[in-house]
């Protein structure tokens, strides 16, 4: 499963995960699927919009929400640091999805 794999499991550093996968690959993620889906909804295909719009972005916050919590129980530095990457995650994530 290679990096996403690890990402899920927690072991990638706390600054990687949260950075590069929640943040990052998470934003290119989320407005790349916001933009096919409506793309598709102007062209009257709800259904298909709906799909681009879910099916790809809930499972990739999914993983990259829970990656970062884990790191974050993995992280040796100041405890307050791990705690705001995993509620900044959560909250990003979740409104993200909802949108």
């Amino acid at each position: 499963m290679g990096v996403l794999g690890r990402l899920w499991r927690g072991d990638l550093p706390l600054s990687e995960a949260f950075w590069t996968w929640a943040l990052i690959v998470g934003l290119a993620v989320n407005l790349t699927t916001t933009f096919g889906s409506l793309i598709l909804f102007v062209h009257g295909r709800t259904m298909e919009a709906l799909f681009v719009g879910y099916a790809f972005s809930v499972p990739y916050n999914i993983v990259a929400a829970v990656g970062v919590w884990r790191s974050a129980a993995r992280y040796e530095g100041p405890r307050w640091l791990a705690d705001a990457a995993r509620w900044a995650t959560a909250a990003g994530m979740v409104a993200a999805s909802l949108t």
